[in-house]
């Protein structure tokens, strides 16, 4: 990484602004990344990131004794042409995991509501070790316990040694943390509500599913349904999420997998409220989730929502999408208009966007031409054919060809004739639908929304509608950057447990994501977590005039982009670490 600046006049004074970039190979090309905005990088702007890190971790974390050892020293002569550096750990990444975990509070809850035994390692570091793989380097228990975790210097940090974790331990750790899972989830809402002055009155709720492995014989969850993961092969799980509005995690719930969405609403909205309350709740749902069973339902409790609706609810609002009138323009390319429903406890918003009417036209064309092409070459097939075509046969390649292609095949009509001059027997022919096309003409682009919420404009309705691709984005980093799937565990419970380490991983994930929005770093948590990875921590080794040695374990200076980063945060990397026991200390 390397920093770059611009420079703009403004009422005769020059404003010098940084970024930090860093250069990314796509294909054969090289291009610059912007990784932040650093602002003027001025003394104020230290000062703000400074207060704000003393907001997220407190002072805790200016203590360096955690880490540094003062006692004084006597002087030594060192024989400097025998000075060596020993074992190189990964230090920046899981130091960094670790004031997330200790900044949400999670040590003190784990330390509350975890069992105490004669167990050589307590469940509570056990389960920072699970969570902080799976933000760092998402891996199975199996690889934490032989080779990710010696490669870090979590045994600086907690103290526990690489021969004391294995999978073993792992997996019980795993079994010792699902008993809390509602616990930490109402933890977690009150210090992030703190910590970000969250306001819970937008829930945003999405499922996801995701397969596993194996045969998963132990998990009743484990089904074959509907793969949002294209695995129809694989068993799977679906999971319901809950988010905020700022796609902060509420809250989750495990789902067979074979569960339609529409039929887990019920049961995810009783469970946050009874859990959190029902008071200055909208939820929010795309239209997966609707059918008139649901909003009866959401409506007899009066419960205030925002839905998307299926596309078929586009033909009872032809007549207003043909009127030109009442269409308003809330932003470049999108227009809405506001409609009552026809008993007036329901507002509907009619939503043109230009983008995606594009978008539609484009996937309208294409395939609509694989159609085309398709029936040309099987016409040419059967004009060319020597003996006898079987009908049926030829009607089944017709279904196979639509099947695949259904955005476009409402534009065709087509006949199998027969024809005594051919050899084949039958003759194809195809002819466009008129009614179909002007159809798609017309909704190309067009959704519409669905709430209760009666006093709002139809550009606040909109907005909080489309806070749900936080819920999507969310899943997005589950599966790309977590790696929740594929999962490899077969029992109920540790499976349970899995996606409760990866919900926590997450929460860390978007702690580090909203930190870095306030410190004006972007917000790209993996780019800050690889940053920091590359700084390690070391043992340097030094030869004593007596015979003996010292051994420093020290922490390797950030390179000045790595500072940046460090200092925008508002933290202190410490320059060393204690050194093992019985070693010559300075």
């Amino acid at each position: 990484m390397y920093l770059r600046h611009s420079t703009r006049r403004r009422n005769g004074k020059v404003y010098t602004h940084w970024r930090l970039v860093r250069s990314v190979r796509v294909g054969g090309r090289v291009r610059q990344e912007t990784v932040a905005c650093l602002g003027e990088l001025d003394e104020a702007g230290r000062a703000r990131a400074s207060a704000l890190a003393r907001h997220f971790v407190g002072e805790r974390f200016d203590q360096l004794d955690l880490f540094e050892d003062r006692r004084s020293l006597e002087p030594a002569k060192v024989y400097l042409d025998r000075v060596r550096v020993e074992r190189g750990r990964g230090f920046g990444d899981v130091w960094l995991a670790w004031v997330l975990w200790k900044a949400l509070d999670l040590d003190k809850f784990c330390l509350g509501v975890m069992d105490f035994g004669r167990e050589r390692v307590a469940w509570t570091d056990v389960a920072f070790i699970l969570v902080a793989a799976r933000l760092c380097e998402p891996s199975s228990e199996l690889h934490i316990a032989e080779d990710w975790y010696r490669r870090t210097a979590l045994e600086d940090l907690l103290g526990i040694e690489a021969s004391s974790i294995h999978h073993t331990r792992l997996y019980e750790g795993l079994d010792k943390l699902l008993p809390h899972k509602e616990a930490l989830e109402k933890h977690l809402k009150d210090r992030l509500g703190d910590l970000f002055d969250l306001e819970y009155d937008l829930l945003l709720y999405d499922v996801t599913s995701t397969y596993f492995e194996g045969e998963a014989r132990g998990n009743d969850l484990a089904q074959r349904g509907y793969s949002r993961d294209k695995r129809p092969d694989c068993k799977q799980v679906c999971i319901g999420l809950v988010v905020t509005r700022e796609g902060f995690p509420l809250g989750y719930e495990v789902f067979a997998g074979n569960r339609t969405d529409v039929t887990t609403v019920e049961e995810i909205v009783e469970k946050m409220e009874a859990r959190y309350g029902k008071a200055r709740r909208i939820w929010a749902m795309d239209r997966g989730m609707v059918s008139e069973e649901n909003i009866a339902w959401l409506r007899k409790e009066k419960r205030t929502y925002i839905l998307g609706t299926p596309r078929s609810e586009l033909t009872k609002w032809e007549n207003e999408l043909i009127d030109k009138g009442g269409w308003t323009e809330i932003r470049e390319g999108l227009e809405v208009k506001l409609c009552k429903g026809p008993e007036g406890t329901e507002t509907f918003i009619l939503c043109r966007s230009a983008d995606r009417a594009a978008k539609e036209k484009a996937m309208h064309e294409r395939f609509s031409k694989r159609i085309a092409e398709g029936l040309e070459s099987l016409s040419r097939r059967l004009e060319k054919a020597r003996k006898k075509v079987d009908r049926s046969q030829v009607e089944r390649q017709i279904g196979r060809l639509l099947g695949k292609n259904t955005r476009g095949a409402g534009r065709f009509k087509v006949v199998v004739k027969g024809d005594e001059s051919r050899l084949g027997g039958l003759r194809l022919r195809w002819t466009e639908n008129p009614e179909w096309s002007d159809w798609a003409a017309l909704t190309e682009g067009a959704y519409i929304l669905r709430s209760n919420i009666l006093d709002w404009n139809p550009e606040d309705l909109w907005a909080a509608y489309m806070q749900l691709t936080e819920a999507e984005n969310a899943f997005r980093i589950h599966k790309s950057e977590l790696d929740m799937r594929p999962v490899w565990h077969q029992k109920r419970e540790r499976v349970q447990a899995h996606i409760l380490v990866c919900f926590l991983a997450y929460v860390l994930w978007k702690m580090l994501a909203g930190w870095q929005a306030r410190a004006r770093l972007g917000s790209s948590p993996r780019t800050v977590l690889e940053e920091l990875q590359r700084i390690q921590s070391l043992d340097v080794v030094l030869p004593l005039e007596n015979g003996r040695e010292m051994r420093l374990r020290c922490v390797v200076q950030p390179d000045r982009a790595q500072k940046i980063l460090i200092d925008r945060l508002g933290l202190r990397l410490p320059k060393r670490l204690r050194a093992p026991t019985g070693a010559v200390q300075m």
